[in-house]
């Protein structure tokens, strides 16, 4: 019976996340408020079931009745944000919304398989994230001000990051995280957001080289001192960020090519300078050379993908317990293991989705101050997608940092769900400035019919 219940709920899952995806970028192609809302009702059932498949057949494999009452408290979670959402924030995006939810579920469900404790914790993390971040949106929408503070943004991130280079516990030779009161974080994540505003402000305000010079220091004293802590994946993301954001600024492709080239040279002298470095390189030019040393990690997460199939071997089919922090780093290599291939690529078509509505909102929106943070929340998270699972594909060298959503990590959880809730604060910017130029169209077509009757009646009368 539990075999049959495995084999089953493989194609229901599969089917229900194609449907999804479909629905995805469907909703690309649909512009009226009435389209879009059967598209996002059906992504809603979708979702649910996709999570429903799931935990039917964790319960099918382990037994166990307590995954049952955790099953019951994510649908009461998760359809209350959904529900909340919806009739709090009518004017949000609601695609993006929807696709952080299943993403967190697919988060969820594979910590549940991997970790039951880890799993709930991560819940009461996500269900502390969306109760803190419902405030957000209407802080961006209603507090213009923020935009005045770059300097502030710019020095807490700094000094919060200082502390950590001098304080911070140090993790397989990186200091990542610090502690107060017993709860640990990772500071690099949370300035990842004031940096963020950092950036925007600046480019906001910067009117010639001299402006964009002294945004680049400060930038730069960021991401070093994140090489110091060799925090590596971290400052490439910062990096990478400032890079973009200084591109859409100014549109100055030279620029790009430049930071380009410094980007270059840091990696070489990275290689040098690291050990690390030059084990997780030379791990990935040939895992199988070291398979039982520095290889291990790689090979592992190569095994797993490949031996998943299709369809996946189903949760608790497969052995994903034996890549070393697979939690944390590793979660798409379990995910493509227990799940499937094609469920592992629509999961990054749905990624992909929620980049292209992020920086869709960030075309249209006018306040450029507003587009810099829209467009730097997409970017850094499409960047820090494609870092962990290209290097956990064997795609590019692995970086150590966590797949947002979906992999292990408080800070990690926290920290992405704000950031969409600050999307969603813009998005309604957005919608504020569309119906605003609404009226002013249709002030401007009154006005004009006005003057043409007058113009006739002016004539009929010279007439």
């Amino acid at each position: 019976m539990e075999l049959y219940i495995t084999e089953i709920s493989k194609y229901v899952i599969a089917s229900m996340m194609l449907l999804y995806t479909f629905t995805a970028f469907l909703a690309f192609k649909l512009r009226s408020r009435e389209a879009r809302a059967h598209i996002y009702a059906a992504q809603i059932a979708l979702m649910f079931l996709i999570e429903f498949s799931c935990f039917v057949q964790i319960i099918a494999r382990t037994g166990k009745v307590v995954y049952l009452f955790f099953f019951a408290f994510q649908i009461v979670v998760f359809s209350s944000v959904i529900m909340l959402f919806y009739f709090i924030y009518p004017d949000g995006n609601r695609l993006i919304i929807n696709n952080c939810c299943l993403l967190l579920m697919i988060g969820v469900i594979i910590l549940t398989r991997l970790s039951y404790e880890r799993a709930v914790k991560q819940f009461v993390i996500i269900a502390i994230s969306f109760l803190l971040g419902f405030f957000i949106p209407e802080m961006i929408f209603r507090f213009n001000f923020l935009k005045r503070f770059t300097w502030a943004y710019a020095g807490i991130g700094v000094a919060c990051l200082g502390i950590v280079l001098i304080l911070g516990a140090t993790i397989n030779g990186s200091k990542l995280t610090y502690s107060i009161a017993g709860l640990t974080f990772q500071p690099s994540e949370i300035v990842k957001v004031l940096f963020l505003f950092f950036l925007a402000g600046a480019l906001y305000k910067a009117e010639n080289l001299i402006d964009l010079l002294i945004l680049s220091v400060i930038a730069a004293a960021h991401v070093i001192i994140l090489v110091l802590s060799k925090d590596l994946g971290s400052a490439l993301i910062y990096f990478m960020l400032y890079l973009a954001l200084i591109y859409i600024s100014t549109e100055n492709i030279g620029y790009f090519i430049l930071g380009m080239f410094f980007a270059a040279l840091a990696s070489m002298a990275s290689y040098k300078l690291f050990a690390h470095i030059r084990v997780r390189v030379q791990a990935w030019r040939d895992p199988f050379s070291d398979i039982t040393g520095a290889g291990y990690q790689l090979s592992q997460s190569l095994f797993g993908i490949s031996s998943g199939g299709l369809l996946g071997l189903g949760l608790y089919g497969g052995n994903p317990k034996s890549i070393p922090f697979v939690v944390q780093d590793f979660i798409f290599s379990a995910i493509a293991e227990e799940m499937g291939i094609i469920f592992a690529i629509l999961m990054i078509l749905v990624c992909l989705s929620t980049f292209l509505f992020i920086m869709q909102e960030g075309y249209y929106i006018h306040d450029k101050f507003y587009r810099m943070i829209i467009c730097g929340i997409g970017i850094s998270y499409a960047f820090q997608t494609f870092l962990t699972i290209g290097g956990g594909a064997k795609f590019i060298p692995l970086t150590g940092v966590t797949l947002p959503l979906i992999s292990y990590g408080g800070s990690s959880v926290l920290v992405t769900i704000v950031m969409f809730m600050i999307v969603e604060g813009i998005c309604m910017i957005g919608s504020d400035e569309r119906y605003e130029e609404y009226l002013e169209e249709r002030r401007y077509e009154r006005n004009r019919y006005r003057n043409e009757r007058y113009k006739r009646y002016e004539d009929e009368e010279d007439r």
